[in-house]
């Protein structure tokens, strides 16, 4: 089934421990469409600039994610330069540039407003509302949202939890919504907004997965070495989602392997910068890595 994402296309700028990276694919988006990709069609939308190399392109077409939706505008194509401290769960925003960001609004084409599957990316809440306001029929909605828009659009927010499925948030961004620092007690207070389930991403500790009649908790997969974390959060709803649209029968068994695929996917991206590692990578190695996850969190053996 197919999978429509709407979100942010952009040129990242990299500074880790480990080295740095100049103007590489980035954004909410490109993540999520090319870890997708390795499970069901995607479909993205998005705006870019006069200035979007076409390498970038045919990447997201080698990976045989559909542009229709992809608006080119006069102007620079949103940018964002980062450094993170040792402590790669730390970051700081050096430069942000939204350029053509600043006059985006999503236009479906006729043959995206019936994606069976749709993620709505880290963007203004009232961006995601005018994609929900234009999709006919859906079987899912999965959301992201940051502490920009829990701050600063709360209202506009709260307008869209009651209309999606899954809301895909990292910790500290799930206890600034509800207000309440015990991650479970957070997580039971979002779902009290509108969402059926919520996956709180935990960094290098994994997810833990929240719905009324239960709850899951995965590890992050050990890597002896991490070179940039960017994007991971992305990537893992994009493994999630497009496991989950591939394989979804309704039952807590598939909801679960769809987050280990997540999971799996997001620890190919922090090995290079940028979307370098998931460009090179195959369903044969995910697969594999899926294999040792299961056997490092079998405890029956």
């Amino acid at each position: 089934m197919s999978i429509l994402v709407v979100g942010t296309v952009a040129f990242d700028s990299i500074e880790t421990p480990y080295g740095s990276a100049e103007r590489v694919l980035g954004g909410s988006a490109s993540y999520f469409a090319v870890a997708a990709s390795f499970f069901s069609p995607v479909k993205i939308v998005g705006i870019i600039g006069h200035d979007f190399p076409a390498e970038y392109l045919e990447l997201f077409s080698r990976r045989g994610v559909d542009l229709e939706g992809l608006q080119r505008d006069h102007g620079d194509t949103f940018h964002w330069r980062g450094r993170y401290h040792e402590d790669l769960n730390v970051r700081d925003t050096v430069e942000l540039h939204l350029n053509v960001l600043t006059r985006f609004s999503p236009r479906l084409p006729e043959s995206y407003r019936n994606a069976e599957y749709v993620f709505l990316g880290n963007i203004d809440p009232s961006i995601q509302m005018e994609v929900l306001d234009q999709i006919k029929s859906t079987r899912m909605v999965a959301c992201d949202t940051m502490d920009h828009w829990i701050q600063g659009a709360k209202s506009e927010l709260a307008k869209v939890l009651p209309r999606i499925e899954i809301l895909v948030i990292n910790d500290s961004e799930a206890r600034l919504l509800s207000g309440e620092h015990n991650i479970v007690r957070a997580a039971r207070s979002i779902l009290r907004m509108g969402p059926r389930v919520v996956l709180i991403k935990r960094g290098e500790y994994g997810v833990l997965q929240f719905s009324e009649s239960s709850v899951f908790a995965t590890p992050a997969y050990p890597l002896e070495e991490v070179f940039d974390p960017t994007g991971a959060g992305d990537s893992f709803a994009g493994g999630f989602l497009g496991h989950l649209a591939r394989s979804w029968d309704g039952s807590e068994g598939s909801l679960r392997r769809a987050i280990v695929y997540g999971s799996v996917v997001a620890s190919f991206t922090v090995e290079d910068f940028g979307l370098k590692r998931l460009a090179a990578l195959s369903v044969e190695e995910i697969e594999e890595r899926y294999r040792r996850f299961i056997e490092l969190t079998d405890f029956h053996t």
